[in-house]
């Protein structure tokens, strides 16, 4: 493969501009002007599964973070930090995980191949598989097995978010946002909702905070 091929990529900039500016002069500076999203989607890195796209959301009304397997770990800043500027300045109405049938990190996780780095990022799904033996063993085949955890992964990430002060504190002040789980399918190109977690949903009482001072 060549090495100039991202030239490429360039060159289609250039033609989604003069498309953009074809069908509004003004398309840009007022993109430049405000950021206003209705959403946050935190999503698997996997080039297969564009937010934007499958959504069919224009610039401007997604916020988007991704990481392998869409993981919502109580400890990466990168996460709670988008998280938090989404919520606490954008004010945003909904979070939506999205994972996806096929995932390699689910697969990897499954495996007992050692990955080295990567190890330590799987290890949470590694714990919810274990957590989960019992339902994941009775399913018929790995691809099955594999396709029941990354829902399971899905759910338990949305779970996360409704255990994070920020979430409880804009859920007690203002009812929102919405937290929704979702997995796509790339043979379809279709979304499916999981779950979904309202103000009403709150976690167990560990999780909660005493947001009252």
């Amino acid at each position: 493969m060549s090495m100039d091929g991202y030239k490429r990529l360039l060159a289609e900039n250039e033609h989604w501009v003069a498309e953009r500016l074809g069908e509004r002069a003004d398309y840009f500076t007022r993109l430049e002007e405000n950021q206003d999203p209705q959403f946050v989607w935190i999503g698997c890195a996997d080039s297969r599964v564009p937010a934007e796209t499958v959504t069919g959301c224009k610039p401007g009304e997604l916020f988007v973070h991704r990481n392998v397997a869409n993981q919502v770990v109580h400890t990466d800043l990168n996460m709670l930090t988008v998280v938090y500027y989404a919520v606490e300045r954008l004010r945003v109405k909904h979070v939506i995980v999205c994972g996806h049938y096929g995932c390699g990190g689910i697969k990897a996780a499954m495996s007992g191949e050692d990955f080295g780095l990567i190890n330590r990022w799987l290890q949470n799904i590694k714990d919810l598989a274990e957590r989960n033996e019992a339902e994941l063993r009775w399913l018929p085949d790995d691809e099955s097995r594999t396709r029941r955890l990354t829902e399971l992964n899905v759910i338990e990430q949305v779970d996360h978010l409704a255990k994070t002060s920020l979430i409880q504190r804009a859920w007690k002040g203002e009812g929102r946002p919405w937290l929704h789980g979702w997995v796509y399918e790339m043979r379809t190109g279709r979304l499916k909702e999981l779950v979904r977690r309202t103000p009403a949903d709150l976690p167990h009482a560990i999780h909660r905070y005493d947001l009252d001072g």
